[in-house]
């Protein structure tokens, strides 16, 4: 008896009940992403750039910083000026009607040892009064028409002056040099009158107005010559022309 085909063949498989199942089982299999994006170009990867570097802007000070450091070179600066004007201002004193030297400050010089030497190239004694006053200079120098003159200036305690002139010269002679009027050419100041003082006659010159010049002629041998002027008072003048008769005497060449 010939078998069935169909029987020999087994039994058929079974149909999808599922549609949907059966469209998965027909479709092809995907390809793996990673084979997609193989098959196609690809970008360049992106590189970060990291900024280099660079030198610094310079910073601006702020108003603060600013403030402090002109605030130091100002002092810097105003401290000297202000040393400067207290040591020039310490020598003088407020007055309303204008400056006022102080009279304790200025030069000072050693008279007797300043009168010492002159009496040794002197042909004439010379004296040295005591006063109160401060003595802040000496000279020596030619008179006009021969002789020489030896001076002695003081500052009196009211910061006036005196000038003591001691001379072997002619009173014309230490009148034109003291007076300057030798130098421009004059003749010498006129004489004004006499005045007693220290037991001597003092001859006075001058113009109205202006500084005197006291001129007296010292008793004995050889004979020598006291000019006094300055701006210093009656009194001041007669406290000098008192000392000048106690006075210490350097004889000449000693």
């Amino acid at each position: 008896m010939a078998a069935d085909p169909a029987a020999a063949a087994g039994p058929a498989p079974a149909a999808d009940s599922d549609p949907a199942l059966a469209a998965a089982r027909a479709a092809p299999a995907a390809a793996p992403a990673g084979a997609a994006r193989a098959g196609r170009p690809q970008p360049p990867p992106v590189t970060r750039r990291i900024p280099e570097a660079g030198p610094q802007a310079m910073h601006k000070p702020g108003r603060g910083d600013a403030s402090v450091r002109d605030l130091i070179w100002a002092c810097l600066i105003l401290v000297p000026v202000a040393l400067l004007i207290f040591s020039v201002g310490g020598s003088c004193s407020f007055s309303p009607g204008g400056p006022a030297e102080d009279a304790a400050s200025g030069p000072t010089v050693d008279a007797p040892a300043r009168i010492a030497e002159y009496a040794r190239g002197s042909t004439f004694p010379l004296r040295l009064p005591d006063v109160p006053f401060r003595a802040n200079s000496t000279d020596r120098g030619p008179v006009e028409g021969g002789g020489t003159a030896v001076r002695i200036g003081f500052v009196t305690p009211d910061a006036d002056f005196l000038s003591l002139v001691q001379t072997d010269g002619s009173v014309e002679g230490v009148l034109a040099t003291e007076s300057g009027s030798a130098g421009r050419g004059d003749g010498p100041p006129t004489m004004r009158g006499t005045v007693q003082a220290g037991g001597l006659t003092w001859e006075v010159y001058g113009a109205e107005g202006g500084e005197p010049f006291r001129i007296a002629t010292l008793p004995g041998r050889p004979e020598v010559r006291v000019l006094v002027t300055g701006s210093a008072s009656e009194d001041q003048f007669r406290t000098l022309a008192e000392a000048l008769t106690t006075a210490r005497v350097f004889p000449p060449g000693s």
